[in-house]
């Protein structure tokens, strides 16, 4: 029988936001958003938890946010900032063990199963590293202790911030039979909707489905989520990932066929985009708009240019010409967005280039049952 596998997952809390307060004490104790600006359809990268009293969150257009909270502060993300802060906090995950898969800048998984400074506790783990990071950076960070990724993810958020949450393979069940469903991983809102209309609430819920029965609902999804409430994850920490792409796509709570409607979420979503491009300091050669009809067929096209881009604004002029033509004529009602931007290249290898020049577009459909 194979010994427990002991998983930390750690997530900083709002990171960004906080490190925005920490370096600028007038900021303290204020609503803070980091994002985007109010007034250009941006989006929130992330905010303090003075601002998330106002029911702001990441994600959300800070157009709304705005609204929300009128007298919040906006501040523009510092990036080069933020990486430093996130090399400081992974070199204090590497000094506890080498199994460290970061999945952006302020969260990571640990495997400590076998850890280089030979402590048996994983919970004594995550506390001397949530006291490190707050020794070295001034930050908090909250910590989910468990036998498998899933598990550790949930238990992360369960406090925050500054939490602490442990579950051992005894409290498992119980832990995941009172989680909501919405809190799942991988279960967003439209896939929330569709099982709060059938009465899944809860993990409890959710495990009356056979797994047959969540594949018919879910497809490849209800399979994972099947093995997930029942505390199966054997999904190693992969310390290295190489990143082929990076993509934000949103399933649409109602169809919506209006040309501009669709350019504004897929705006929102190529800033998420560039987001995360920023916070890995990458460009990328090929930009891709995703689409799903409201009868399911799948439309994908590309844009591949010579120089590389990053940002919001230069993925958006690439794709809006795909959208106006794909949405001309016959009205077509889309129910899926999604921006890729993929062929990534270092800010170093992409500053080569100096002209962007579009290639030929071609395009991929596919029917999905």
């Amino acid at each position: 029988m194979q010994p427990t596998r002991k998983i930390i997952h750690i997530d900083m809390d709002a990171f960004y936001a906080s490190i925005e307060q920490r370096d600028h004490p007038e900021l303290r104790g204020k609503p803070v958003v980091v994002g985007g600006d109010p007034q250009r359809r941006g989006v929130v990268a992330t905010c303090s938890y003075e601002a998330r009293q106002y029911g702001i969150h990441s994600a959300m257009s800070a157009q709304k946010a705005y609204q929300r909270c009128p007298h919040a502060i906006f501040v523009r993300p510092r990036f080069d900032t933020y990486r430093a802060v996130s090399s400081q906090i992974m070199q204090i995950f590497r000094s506890y063990t080498e199994l460290v898969e970061p999945l952006s800048l302020d969260e990571a998984y640990l495997d400590v199963t076998n850890n280089r400074q030979g402590i048996a506790s994983a919970t004594q783990v995550a506390r001397a590293i949530k006291q490190q990071i707050y020794a070295e950076t001034r930050l908090t960070a909250s910590a989910g202790v468990s036998f498998n990724k899933f598990i550790a993810k949930l238990a992360s958020d369960y406090r925050k911030p500054d939490g602490l949450t442990v579950i051992p393979p005894e409290r498992a069940v119980e832990f995941l039979e009172q989680t909501p469903i919405d809190k799942f991983f991988g279960v967003g809102k439209v896939t929330a909707a569709r099982l709060h209309e059938i009465d899944i609430e809860t993990g409890a819920d959710l495990k009356r489905l056979t797994e047959q029965e969540l594949q018919q609902l879910l497809h490849k999804q209800g399979s994972i989520l099947y093995h997930y409430v029942r505390g199966q994850d054997e999904r190693p920490v992969q310390p290295t990932r190489i990143r082929k792409s990076v993509g934000k796509e949103t399933t649409l709570v109602e169809d919506i066929s209006d040309p501009e409607r669709v350019i504004q979420i897929m705006r929102q979503m190529a800033e998420l985009v560039e987001r995360r491009l920023r916070e890995l300091d990458l460009y990328g050669k090929t930009v891709i708009l995703k689409l799903r009809w409201n009868n399911f067929q799948l439309m994908t096209r590309r844009v591949t240019v010579l120089q590389a881009v990053q940002d919001a604004d230069s993925i958006v002029a690439l794709l809006t010409p795909i959208v106006q033509e794909q949405l001309k004529g016959e009205p077509k009602r889309v129910r899926l967005i999604g921006v890729t931007v993929s062929q990534l290249l270092s800010s170093h290898a992409a500053h080569q280039a100096n002209h962007i020049i579009p290639l030929p577009l071609w395009d991929e459909t596919v029917w999905l049952a």
